[in-house]
């Protein structure tokens, strides 16, 4: 195993560096997939050392598998996408070998290190220009993406009766699950708002809020799908096929891609975490989304963040 070679210049490729946490690989895989151009996804499986704060460039955190995958390259791509702070010491390790690194979220130490930062608003990030604010979170949830899915759910969602709410239940991040009550609460509102719901629950929902929504919903129109359940997920072809949509303020990832569509979005405000509270209010302020309080339809235009982000990676000639 020899150590690395520099990059020549941007033709040596697009390495997106890909942490096995989903929403986090998602932003950068969501910026890659915008520039439209081959790219190479490395997948950064932890070692013991990963939870360690690196303040210096380094591959030490990874299983020794995903550092030879890294190593046995030859040479560093000439751009790379990563997202999370534990992708962030090896961006860096990369950057000192000749790519461009383009970092999603912030990247704890090394923030001067990065060519760019994708910051999202409501994390206050100081503008300059190695920093590009974005509204909420950027996603995979393209609109080419959506549109496919639109064609893919369409034997199942087209005839449920319109309008049609697709309800996007998440839960604490470090919680016992979403109250059922709450769950229950949101079902029950969200099927007074139109004709059908589509629901779905994550992995942080729990399953007694599953089973409230389940029992709220049972006899009326509608279609749920949760964490861990068989079959295809039908999640984007909800978000494709919703007329409205309803989702709770817990999860970035979710209220993100819910931006991605053309449908009034409403966040349902449970939890107090004041990060994500300025997650909601810079979005209340943009237009993009409204309490779950009164929801009344208003017009909105999709909001597609990491596309803007590939056109300004373009616009540097990186890609």
């Amino acid at each position: 195993m020899t150590e690395m070679r520099r990059a020549a210049d941007a033709s040596a490729g697009i390495w997106v560096l890909a942490d096995p946490r989903t929403g986090t690989a998602a932003q950068a895989l969501g910026i890659a997939e915008r520039l439209q151009r081959p790219f190479r996804t490395v997948a950064l499986d932890w070692g013991e050392l990963a939870r360690l704060p690196w303040p210096w460039p380094t591959l030490a955190g990874l299983a020794p598998p995903a550092r030879a995958d890294i190593l046995e390259a030859g040479a560093a791509p000439g751009l790379v996408i990563s997202a999370g702070r534990r992708a962030a010491p090896v961006a860096r390790w990369l950057r000192q070998r000749g790519a461009r690194t383009v970092h999603a979220m912030r990247p704890g130490f090394g923030a001067g290190d990065f060519d760019l930062l994708v910051i999202a608003r409501h994390d206050a990030p100081r503008e300059n220009r190695k920093v590009f604010p974005i509204l909420g979170a950027a996603h995979r949830m393209s609109r080419e993406r959506l549109l496919a899915a639109r064609g893919e759910w369409a034997p199942v969602l087209e005839a449920l009766p319109s309008p049609r709410v697709a309800l996007l239940i998440g839960g604490a991040v470090r919680g016992e699950g979403l109250e059922p009550a709450l769950a229950a609460g949101l079902a029950r509102q969200a099927a007074g708002l139109g004709g059908s719901v589509m629901a779905t629950t994550s992995r942080r929902s729990g399953e007694a809020a599953t089973a409230a929504v389940d029992a709220v919903l049972r006899g009326l129109p509608h279609r749920r799908h949760g964490w861990g359940d068989p079959g295809a997920n039908p999640y984007a072809g909800f978000l494709a096929w919703a007329d409205l949509v309803v989702v709770t303020g817990d999860s970035v990832s979710m209220i993100s891609e819910a931006l991605a569509t053309a449908a009034p979005v409403f966040i349902a405000e449970t939890t107090e975490a004041p990060r994500h509270r300025r997650l909601w209010r810079s979005l209340y302020e943009a237009g993009q989304a409204r309490p779950f309080l009164s929801p009344m339809p208003f017009a909105r235009a999709p909001l597609d963040e990491a596309a803007r982000v590939a056109a300004e990676i373009r616009h540097r000639g990186w890609a």
